[in-house]
């Protein structure tokens, strides 16, 4: 027995095929290699036609070849983590658990339904964890009397949907996806009780769904709970006082659900917002309630929730565990981060919304290199290193705290003396946004943090168990997919162009491998640059016969031909590995092309314009809400272009230049008899410039033939087909 003791709790493995891989990623490189070689050797000389363009092709070429560089990071040294949830159990008992403190957060209730978040904050209340050492927080930034009401009516659903789960072993812990999914299973429990809480949560939905679409709160409602008059004062979403109220209190003898047992903690914080103070969107709601949750249950270990990313694991708080508690080898583990899964994705994910290959390969990459990057929800956190404990060697934790209810405040009391916590003046000279918390001044405020924490000495792990642990909605629409990637991909690039970034870097405490992990990801918007150039200029040198590639009967044509054939023959395979399809594939290229030519373009210039001071840092929710058109398109894999969007008007541009240009060489070979002569000069061009219209075709459809809702706006066609004519007539007149 003394032996098991020390049995590890989880276990690290190296990827198969590591060996093989960085051969071909080595025989790959020496391929660039060459093609940079050629690019130099035959720039023309000063005063020939055609100089300007080929040293532009040599700057993205470099660019292209130097980021494929940095994803190689990504891949080296890639690891799998497994865990040993029985000895975990068998070794500690309830008492010496740590408590832990769950954070969701919503920011606005028109974009994130309250049933939605209310589903997510019951799967994580009936965790199969010691309800006495769980706390579910819930973080309205919008101050919503709509939230609080469906909270408040969520609490009372929880007292009979937490013993049911229990009773019956129920594996879908939000009660929307448990009874979605009774239509595709048969169900094996007790019909009786099914009705029964099946028609309680009807009832709950129906009155929370009632309410949010009057925009306000039965009367009934707002007489009986004390809670409302905390709205007293509210003037509005960014002008209140605090307003917490601890609706279940877990320490409390007296809260227990319908069979007598123990409930979590559930508390409803909205923090004081003043129009003259900044509040730092999720950072600073995030900062208020590890603030907040310290007075109240002080877990020790913190689990950070997007408002739509449900529990779909009741044991993932063990797996967790498993790595914060080894006896050996998790003194330096920080946090856990778990990948997003999404539960809406088609068959083919027509907007890569699914990031099969960041989560199933890159992010086990950055985990055999330290760690992953925190991606703000799905993680668990060690409250004393996210409020800025330092890293020492030998460090130990404290899990056992003693638990004392003597002397313990009311409930009334204890929220009195909470409210200064999230007061908008409360951190003012303070390391809060700073040393403490979450990192303050970037979009993506939880990846700048999660760097920071690194950088410190501690290191992260990266779980993804067979049976995902969270799962979310990803983006239905064309629009959604390209503002979500515009923020995240803005965020990186103000971490790598912050003062702090190159000190950070420098200083670090982290290998040089994820250091080089961190710059691919930061430098996501950089891409825009050297896409666009690619997308354009070789499109309109075919169309005015210019060659930029080496002839088929050249050497030099090899190395072209090598690289593209089997960066994209491994592009295909890592995919379908990830378990992708073969159209999922050609849907994610597509996309590639998109954000690089919009999302990451749009990204590129705020940054620059927010660094140099001359715009502030914004936050952008994405929509959570569809109307019914546009999901059925989905569910069908239409792709919806139909919002009116700068970012649309530059994609259709693109995609008409291509067509012109690919028009233009086509009516070329009817013209001229020696089709081969076109063939043997430019191939690489014509496959380019052919690949761009391809891959384009969802496009023209939703330019010229469709005829719904989801088609290119009527606007976006002109201004596309006015300003792709007049590229291609513009560099006819000038070359």
């Amino acid at each position: 027995m003394g032996s098991d003791k020390y049995m590890p709790l989880f276990e690290t493995k190296r990827a198969k095929g590591r060996v093989l891989y960085r051969l071909f990623a080595g025989t790959l490189f020496t391929g660039i290699c060459f093609i940079w070689a050629y690019r130099v050797g035959n720039i023309p000389k000063r005063g020939e036609d055609g100089r300007w363009v080929w040293i532009g092709l040599l700057g993205a070429e470099l660019w292209f070849g130097f980021y494929w560089v940095l994803t190689q990071a990504l891949r080296w040294n890639r690891v799998y983590r497994c865990i040993f949830k029985d000895r975990l159990s068998q070794r500690y008992g309830e008492e010496d658990l740590p408590g832990v403190d769950i954070f969701v957060c919503t920011a606005d209730s028109t974009v994130e339904p309250p049933i939605m978040v209310m589903n997510t904050v019951l799967s994580v209340m009936a965790y199969d964890y010691p309800a006495k050492k769980l706390s579910v927080y819930l973080s309205d930034d919008g101050g919503s009397k709509l939230t609080f009401y469906a909270l408040l009516e969520a609490s009372k659903f929880a007292r009979h949907w937490i013993p049911y789960c229990k009773k019956f072993k129920v594996e879908h812990r939000s009660p929307a996806a448990y009874f979605a999914s009774l239509s595709k299973s048969n169900h094996h429990g007790d019909t009786r009780n099914l009705a029964d809480i099946k028609k309680l949560y009807e009832e709950m939905e129906d009155r929370i769904e009632t309410a949010t679409k009057l925009g306000r709160i039965p009367e009934e409602a707002y007489l009986k709970h004390r809670g409302f008059s905390q709205w007293d004062s509210y003037s509005s979403r960014h002008d209140h006082d605090t307003i917490i109220q601890i609706l279940i209190d877990g320490k409390d003898p007296n809260a227990t659900d319908v069979d007598g047992c123990a409930l979590p903690t559930l508390v409803y914080l909205a923090r004081e917002k003043r129009p003259q103070h900044p509040h730092h969107f999720k950072a600073g709601a995030m900062n208020a309630l590890i603030r907040v949750s310290s007075n109240i249950s002080n877990g020790q270990i913190i689990l950070t929730l997007d408002c739509d990313m449900y529990s779909n694991n009741s044991l993932c708080i063990w797996d967790a565990l498993c790595f914060f508690m080894d006896i050996e080898k998790s003194h330096d583990i920080a946090f856990v981060q778990f990948p997003q899964a999404f539960e809406n994705t088609t068959k083919n994910d027509t907007y890569g919304g699914s990031l099969l290959v960041p989560y199933n390969v890159e992010l086990h990459g950055m985990d055999g290199l330290g760690g992953p990057l925190y991606i703000g929800t799905c993680c668990f956190h060690r409250r004393d290193v996210l409020c800025g404990r330092k890293f020492t060697k030998g460090c130990k934790f404290q899990w056992k705290i003693d638990d004392d209810n003597k002397g313990r405040k009311s409930i009334q009391e204890l929220e009195e003396e909470t409210k200064p916590l999230a007061s908008c003046t409360y951190e003012q000279n303070t390391e809060w946004g700073n040393e403490m918390g979450l990192k303050y001044g970037c979009a993506v405020e939880d990846v700048v943090t999660g760097l920071s924490i690194q950088c410190k000495g501690w290191k992260s792990v990266y779980f993804n168990p067979e049976k995902k642990a969270f799962l979310g909605v990803a983006p239905t629409t064309l629009a959604q997919a390209l503002v979500q990637h515009k923020r995240w991909s803005e965020g990186h690039l103000q971490i790598l162009l912050s003062k702090h970034s190159l000190e950070r870097f420098v200083q670090a405490k982290i290998s040089l491998g994820l250091q080089l992990g961190y710059i691919c990801y930061n430098s996501w918007s950089v891409n825009c640059l050297a896409t666009l150039y690619y997308s354009i200029i070789p499109s309109l040198c075919l169309l005015k016969g210019i060659s930029l590639y080496p002839q088929v009967s050249d050497p030099w044509f090899m190395p072209f031909a090598c690289v593209i054939s089997a960066k994209y023959i491994y592009s295909l395979i890592e995919f379908l590995c990830c378990g992708g399809t073969i159209l999922g594939w050609w849907n994610e290229q597509r996309i590639w092309l998109y954000k690089r030519t919009s999302s990451y373009l749009f990204a590129f210039i705020d940054a620059i314009l927010k660094t140099l001071a001359f715009t502030n840092v914004t936050f952008l929710i994405t929509p959570k809400v569809t109307d019914e058109d546009a999901s059925q398109r989905y569910e069908k894999e239409i792709m919806d272009f139909g919002a009116s969007t700068p970012m649309f008007t530059i994609i259709a541009t693109l995609a008409m230049l291509n067509f012109f240009c690919f028009a233009g060489m086509v009516m070329k070979v009817i013209m001229d008899a020696n089709v081969f002569k076109l063939f043997e000069e430019m191939p690489l061009q014509i496959l380019l410039c052919g690949a761009l219209v391809l891959i384009n075709l969802p496009l023209y459809q939703g330019l010229f033939l469709r005829k719904d809702k989801g088609k290119v706006p009527s606007s976006i066609t002109v201004k596309s087909f006015v300003l792709a004519l007049l590229a291609c007539s513009s560099f006819t007149f000038l070359y």
